[in-house]
Order: C-alpha cells, then structure tokens, then sequence
C-alpha cells in the first residue's frame, strides 16, 4: 500500500513537474515574441540622432533663404553674378583659341582692345563660300573680305557660358551657310576677354567691335543679332550709335525681354522668391541701383534701325508676351509694319529659349529681312 501510495505520489509530482516545464516552455516563447516586437518598433522609428540632423539641415535651408534677399543689397557682387552668370564658362576645357575644333575651320580667333586693361576675344567666321580661299590665311586677308560686299553680321550671346556654346556656334554655322561674315564675342568678363562685366561695360565692347567693323567693311551691312541678354546689348548699343548721328542697318533680336527687371521676376530665381516680402526692393531694385537695367523697351521707342523679332512660343526664360510687348512698341514707334516684324515659332516645335537655330525656315526668314535693309 505504501508503495503504491508513493508511486502515486510520485506520478503526480512528476506531472506537476511537467505542466511547470510547459508553462515555463510558453512564458519563454511569449517573452520571445514580446522582445521581438520591441526590436521591430523600436527599429521603425528614426534614430535620435538622425531626426536631429534632419531638422539641423532643414533649419539651415531655411536659414540660408531667408538670408540671401538681405544680402543682396551689401553685396551687389551677387546680383550681376545672378544676371550675368559670366563665372559659368560651359563648355569646359575649351581652347577658343582653336575655333576649328569646333569645325569653324573657316574663323580666324582674335584679341581686341575695347578700353585699356580690356581684351576681348572675337572669334571671325567667313561666309562659307570662302572656306577654301580661308585655309592657312592670316588676320590681315579676314580683315580685308569684310569689304567683300557679303553682309556682316555681329552676334551678341546672352548671359552665362561663352561663344562656344553649342547653340551659339550652330547660329555662326547658320550664318555661314547663307554667305554672311559673322563675327561673335565674349563681352569682358566672360570667355577668355578679361575685366568684368558691367552694363556700360559690354555696351562699350559692343560699340567698339562695331566701329572696327565698320571701319573695315566698305559698303557691306552690319546687322546686330542678340540672343537673350543680348538684346539688351544690342538696343542699347543701336541707341547709343543713334546719339552720334548713326543708324545700325538692322537689328535681329532673338528670346527678348522688356527690360532685366521684369525678366528678373519671371526667371527661376525670382520665381522662388517672387512672394518674399519685399521682392521688389531686395532684388529688382537692387539691380537698378547697380545700374543693370537693359530697356528694351525704352530703347525701341528710340531706336529707328529696322527690326526683327524671333521668338518662341514656348520660350520658359523670356516669355512671348514680353516680345508681343516689344513689337508693339516698336511699331508705335517707327509707324511702319514693313521696318519691324516678328516672328512667332510654334510651342510644338520645342525650340524653347536656345532651339531657334535649328528651325529649317529661319535662313529664309533672315534672308528675307536683310534683303529688305536698304544698302
């Protein structure tokens, strides 16, 4: 009996033993699984130290501008970099020295001096008729054919790179292949011309290269062609040779604007900061008061040079309205539709604000318009 009791007893401490184990066995498991869910939220949320760098970089974001507008009038260096972009020198590495690496075998590159401490770099394109005569010639024989009787065309570029940039060599090509001389430049500052450039300052550059043009070429037409920034060159240059008695004998402008402060608030930069309280007075009158203004619009109710306008519909840098703007004005002014004509290309073409070059029309239409300009 006794022994059979104790085997019972036995059997049950044995099973209660067992039950403990298992109850163990789960407790484990669910502490398990617990401490896994820990490590999965846990893992889910960002670091400290990483939530605090983020707030850092967006704080200093913000920081950085908020403190430009106020910067802008202390340091006016800023805006002419802004409109001017002249440190951007694309394409890199670039020789412009050596125009026919960028098959303009038919250009002789030049330095002139604008003012004292100023060179310019000019680079001088034959018609391309001449390419054969042009090979292995020096600058004295490019400086006689401008007397050739071909019509001459100076080509002022817009703001940022150099005159070999690819949009701006594939209009000297375009030229070239209607038989014009063409002769493009870096304006002080930009390329490989020395100085920096100012208003007053590349308006004198132009001037010059126009008056040693014309002081080599007989009888042949001189033409101003400016692009983007360029316009503002080219009015102002046209105006200024107006006040001595000189009318250019026609202007090409391509991508224009009114005048720099209106296309000041419609570039990308002023376009982030167009709801800044006072966008005006930090970035828009600061440019007037460093004497950055460009008026094309002044300037055409002056100027009586005959005049086309080429534009495009989807231009995103100068918007139509602005050109739209600027042949009205210029029709006021002259009281003449056959001395000022505009040019609108389709949006659906994509040119934007460089791909006018590329239209297969344009040849026509500029050789229509200088055949126009009386001799």
């Amino acid at each position: 009996m006794a022994a059979l009791q104790m085997q019972r007893t036995g059997g049950s401490v044995s099973k209660r033993l067992r039950m403990r184990k298992r109850t163990g066995d789960q407790d484990s498991e669910e502490q398990k699984t617990a401490r896994n869910k820990t490590k999965v939220s846990s893992s889910a949320q960002p670091s400290p130290r990483l939530s605090w760098g983020f707030k850092r970089g967006l704080l200093a974001v913000c920081v950085i501008y908020a403190s430009v507008p106020f910067m802008m009038p202390l340091f006016p260096d800023i805006i002419k970099h802004l409109v001017y972009s002249h440190r951007v020198r694309v394409p890199f590495f670039v020789d412009h020295s050596q125009p026919a690496k960028l098959s303009l075998n038919h250009t002789m590159n030049m330095y002139l001096i604008s003012e004292q401490g100023i060179s310019l770099g000019v680079w001088h394109t034959v018609p391309e008729s001449q390419w054969k005569e042009a090979q292995g010639k020096d600058l004295e024989w490019y400086q006689e054919s401008l007397g050739d009787g071909n019509p001459i065309i100076i080509y002022l570029h817009g703001n940022g790179g150099t005159r070999a940039a690819s949009h701006r060599v594939g209009v000297i090509h375009l030229l070239s292949a209607m038989d014009y001389h063409v002769l493009a430049l870096d304006y002080r500052g930009f390329g490989d011309s020395t100085g920096e450039p100012t208003e007053v300052g590349i308006t004198t550059d132009t001037l010059y290269l126009y008056q040693w043009v014309k002081a080599r070429s007989g009888s042949s037409l001189v033409v101003l062609w400016g692009h983007s920034l360029g316009t503002g060159v080219a009015t102002n240059t046209a105006v200024k040779l107006m006040e001595h008695g000189i009318v250019v004998d026609g202007v090409i402008i391509e991508g224009a604007f009114t005048n720099i402060r209106q296309k000041g608030a419609h570039n990308l930069f002023g376009w982030f900061y167009w709801n800044f309280p006072g966008f005006e007075y930090f970035f828009l009158d600061t440019m007037a008061e460093n004497n950055i203004i460009f008026p094309n619009d002044e300037n055409l109710k002056r100027m009586r040079s005959p005049l086309l306008i080429l534009h495009a519909e989807d231009d995103h840098i100068a918007p139509l309205h602005m050109a739209q703007q600027l042949y009205e004005i210029a029709q006021s002014a002259q009281n003449s539709e056959n001395r000022v004509k505009m040019i609108p290309f389709a949006r659906s073409l994509g040119y934007l604000h460089n791909g006018l070059y590329k239209d297969p029309h344009l040849p026509n239409i500029i050789g229509e318009f200088v055949h126009s300009l009386p001799p």
